[in-house]
């Protein structure tokens, strides 16, 4: 990844910009980073890529409490009633 000051990425603005348009561009303040600069698309696929992996982390958080749900179908939940009703235990 290129590396800028934000001086140096005012002078050379032109420069900069052709950089992100093919990899991130990290600019420094004070010697610290402070901004990245991508492209849109790059944007765009990273946006889309994390949307994907927070659906999956959603998706494994749900079958796992479903795995360790203790609630019951319906044909046991039926079951159960009708043995309620019937006086048994």
């Amino acid at each position: 990844m290129q590396t800028y000051t934000l001086t140096d990425a005012r002078n050379k603005h032109g420069e900069v910009f052709d950089k992100a348009a093919t990899e991130p561009v990290l600019l420094t303040k004070q010697s610290r980073p402070s901004h990245v600069i991508i492209s849109a698309q790059s944007y765009q696929q990273l946006i889309h890529r994390l949307k994907e992996l927070e659906d999956m982390v959603l998706g494994q958080a749900a079958d796992t409490a479903l795995s360790q749900s203790k609630i019951v179908g319906t044909e046991a939940f039926t079951s159960a009633l009708e043995h309620l009703a019937n006086g048994e235990a």
